[in-house]
């Protein structure tokens, strides 16, 4: 039988102090213990403000270790104090429940025990890029793939739609102790990327700014020199459309046919 113990992860956007939501500040007010898994000293300071007990996840992580096992560890600190009866917000930047194992481990283990457990969004690197980048999902189509998970696996893309790859710094590592891979395996993500787009096709590096005083990166390049880019665990691979949309004259016409027996209503 679970206890009074809980469990709120929480995103505090990209921007420091600017994307944060109040209900967000609120459950870090309010908890017994904060855990912060973020990267910048700055960003702790700022959240110790907000709280007195804030323990920081970055020691979990160390040179040559495995990023699982140090996903591990952060889990069972998170879990051991909501085991105490204590309520407890995991922090971390930018949405929860995007390119984060942990939170969503977390909470289903929670759960799982009988723990009340959820989460509160925050905004993306995705959603900073859609601003920063003026890029509409619904205009043509967008797809997300994680870089080693689009490398590893054979998935199906559309070349009329926008590619987005995360972690492209990580792309072909297969051991989770690299922060970034050399010329080699990008030039693995080249060579399958350049089955549905040109090499001379101009793609995007971007990283949302995380200081008010710091611009995104946005650096243009073409596919065939990104095997050299200067790539960080930020970065991601923004790939425009390389063809137009190619219209379904068959369906279109079939929805045609639909309208004119059953009309829309009048205005």
């Amino acid at each position: 039988m679970a206890g009074s113990g809980r469990l709120v992860c929480v995103g505090l956007g990209m921007l420091l102090g600017g994307h944060i939501s109040p209900r967000a500040q609120a459950e870090i007010r309010q908890a017994d213990v904060v855990f912060a898994a973020v990267s910048d000293p700055l960003v702790e300071l700022w959240l110790q403000e907000m709280h007195a007990d804030v323990r920081s996840l970055q020691p979990c992580y160390a040179e040559g270790k495995s990023r699982l096992r140090t996903y591990d560890e952060m889990l069972a600190l998170i879990l051991a104090e909501v085991r105490a009866g204590r309520r407890v917000c995991g922090v971390f930047y930018g949405h929860p429940g995007v390119f984060a194992r942990v939170p969503h481990r977390a909470i289903a283990q929670a759960r799982a025990e009988g723990f009340p457990a959820h989460m509160e969004p925050g905004i993306s690197a995705g959603d900073c890029l859609y601003a920063d980048l003026g890029i509409d999902p619904g205009e043509v189509g967008c797809q997300h793939f994680e870089a080693s998970q689009f490398l590893f696996y054979r998935r199906r893309i559309d070349p009329s739609a926008y590619l987005v790859l995360w972690q492209v710094a990580l792309a072909g590592d297969r051991t989770h102790r690299r922060h970034a891979v050399g010329p080699a395996h990008r030039a693995l993500l080249v060579e399958r990327l350049a089955q549905d787009y040109p090499l001379q096709h101009r793609v995007t590096i971007y990283e949302a700014a995380t200081l008010a005083v710091h611009r995104p990166r946005i650096e243009v390049i073409a596919l065939a020199d990104l095997a050299g880019a200067d790539l960080r665990l930020q970065s991601t691979l923004v790939v425009p459309p390389g063809v137009a949309l190619v219209p379904d004259e068959d369906m279109i016409s079939r929805a045609a046919e639909l309208d004119a027996r059953y009309p829309a209503p009048a205005a």
